[in-house]
């Protein structure tokens, strides 16, 4: 195993072999809210057993799950690729490749947008139509959003803003993040909406974010802790999920969410109680690392669900 990349490859990734490692594969306070992310699909498929259970006995193509890679930047410094630009263009088109939904992040410099929306024109095969993603901006002065929607517009089917990667301290020793009001949210909601354009909200994990979503009534609110490396409250995204799913159904049309999700169960149970898409990020990418595009190919065909219980 090439030993340049900071993954430790565990066997199972349950955030114990990379204990605080930012940047790096790991999380905060001991991993904390990365083990309980894993640990929490498992405890609410324990609640809902049945309703799980009903979900698996429906025909494959009726739970055939919507799965998308999460945006993931900074692979230099947090995955230890050689460089953003190649990362982007193995990522986006291994993914593409076996049918995952596509999500590009953005980061420092203003090239790691730039490379994962290049990587969405150069992964698109002869006669096939143009391939689009969803879209995450890091929560900049609005003026800057809109920069990036500019770039953006062509090649998104979502764009989001990430709201609580206003506490990732390492974005924020680099440029200006603001933590953002729902004025300034709906401000970015109508621009989308002249380009007829979703608007997602990642990074929902708060009763505070919760009333942002009641507020400003995105098109998707996107459930997320960033994989346990945000600095905002304890807790699983599973639990959170499980507690406001249904509250959020009232104020958005879709409800995402990420973290923790390691098995067809964990894809089952968010699907059963409600999930409209759900993402994942360490594991396709340690996939990919380890087998290439037959490892990211593997763990998606494991997580999908078509032949489980056969």
């Amino acid at each position: 195993m090439a030993t340049r990349y900071k993954c430790n490859f565990c066997a199972f990734c349950a955030g114990k072999g990379c204990i605080d490692q930012i940047p790096g594969m790991g999380g905060t306070n001991g991993n904390e809210n990365f083990q309980l992310n894993v640990i929490g699909w498992g405890k609410i498929r324990n609640k809902n057993a049945q309703l799980v259970s009903d979900f698996l006995k429906k025909k494959a193509e009726e739970r055939i799950p919507r799965i998308s890679i999460a945006p993931i930047t900074g692979a230099v410094e947090n995955i230890g690729m050689e460089d953003e630009k190649s990362y982007y263009g193995q990522i986006i088109q291994a993914a593409h490749n076996v049918g995952l939904g596509l999500c590009i992040g953005d980061g420092f410099p203003d090239e790691k947008l730039k490379f994962g929306i290049e990587a969405l024109f150069g992964c698109k095969k002869q006669g096939e139509q143009e391939i689009k993603a969803g879209i995450f901006i890091k929560p900049y002065p609005n003026e800057k959003i809109f920069e990036r929607i500019d770039w953006a517009k062509n090649v998104a089917n979502v764009i989001g803003i990430d709201i609580d990667a206003f506490n990732l301290v390492t974005m924020r020793n680099l440029v200006r993040l603001e933590k953002k009001t729902a004025a300034q949210l709906i401000e970015i909601k109508r621009r989308l909406d002249e380009l007829n354009i979703p608007f997602a909200i990642k990074g929902v994990f708060t009763e505070e974010d919760m009333a942002t979503i009641r507020a400003v009534r995105p098109s998707i609110a996107y459930i997320s802790n960033h994989g346990g490396r945000i600095d905002t409250r304890r807790g699983s995204t599973a639990d959170f999920f499980f507690e406001h799913v249904v509250e959020l159904k009232k104020y958005c049309d879709e409800v995402w969410v990420d973290g923790g999700i390691r098995t067809p169960l964990d894809v089952a149970t968010a699907f059963a109680l409600g999930a409209d898409r759900v993402l994942v990020g360490r594991p396709f990418i340690t996939a990919l690392l380890k087998n290439g595009v037959s490892g990211l190919c593997q763990k998606v065909l494991e997580l999908s669900l078509l032949d489980y219980g056969k």
